[in-house]
Order: C-alpha cells, then structure tokens, then sequence
C-alpha cells in the first residue's frame, strides 16, 4: 500500500522523533546506517521532507536534521501525503484502474473497511504520538543489532 520511499520517511521520521532535538541533530549518513537504508535515497527523503516542514534542518558544523515541536505535532498522514501523495489509499487492492463502493473489485468489500481505518489512524496520530508508543511497547524501526536466531 505505502511506497519503500514513503516506508523510509516514516522511519526516518520516527528515528529523528526518539533521538534529535533542536540541541542534537542527525545527519543523514548516520540515520541511514542505524536504519539500514540506501543513504543517497534516505537524504532526498529527508530534503523532501524538510521542504514540507514536517523536518527541520540546519547547515554547517553541528547542523543536520531534527524535529522541532511542530514537527512533532505533525499527523503521520502528513508524512504519507508528501511522499506518496494523497491518492494512495484509493487505488485497488488488485489493482483495478476503477474500484470504489459503485463499482467494486471483487476484496473491495473486504478491504475497504481496513483502508479506512489505516487512513483514520495515519491522520489522527501525531509523530511524537507515534514515537512514544514505539518506546513503551518496545517496537523497532530497524533490525540493526537485533539477533534474529
């Protein structure tokens, strides 16, 4: 349903909402290692990312990315929108040029109601929301360090 592009800005999002703050900023290099993600690509995300005001940046020494307070605030659809663009949540389960509640795919009813609540949720969670739940429930953004066997 999400692009990896989309995947990447949300973890990345999320990484820079448990550990920058307007005193500690990330470059993308580091983010990107931690993340296990393509670097070059990871550092478009976050200029793309910036330019919609949902990640602030600085230059020079010291500088890199973080969120400020209203980033924070942002709703994860945000994140969502400037990636992928609003559409994504109306395309077709199978991938039907025409599918809505007048012409239905044959999962359409099935899977409809899970896309509206996907969409519910991704609009009225916040990104500090989101990070807070990450660190009390102990879930991961990425499987760096983490033994799978």
């Amino acid at each position: 349903m999400l692009s990896n592009a989309c995947k990447y800005a949300i973890r990345a999002i999320v990484y820079l909402a448990i550990h920058s703050s307007v005193d500690k900023k990330l470059r993308a290099k580091e983010i990107a290692g931690e993340l296990e993600v393509p670097q070059p690509f990871l550092a478009q995300l976050l200029r793309k990312l910036t330019t919609n005001k949902l990640v602030s940046s600085s230059k020079g020494p010291g500088g890199g990315f973080y969120l400020d307070q209203s980033n924070r605030e942002n709703a994860l659809w945000e994140v969502v929108t400037s990636i992928d663009g609003e559409y994504k949540f109306d395309d077709c389960f199978l991938g039907l040029s025409k599918c809505n509640n007048e012409n239905p795919c044959p999962v359409h009813h099935i899977v409809s109601p899970f896309k509206e609540e996907i969409l519910r949720n991704f609009k009225d969670k916040s990104i500090s929301v989101l990070a807070e739940e990450m660190e009390k429930n102990g879930m991961v953004i990425s499987l760096k360090g983490i033994d799978l066997s």
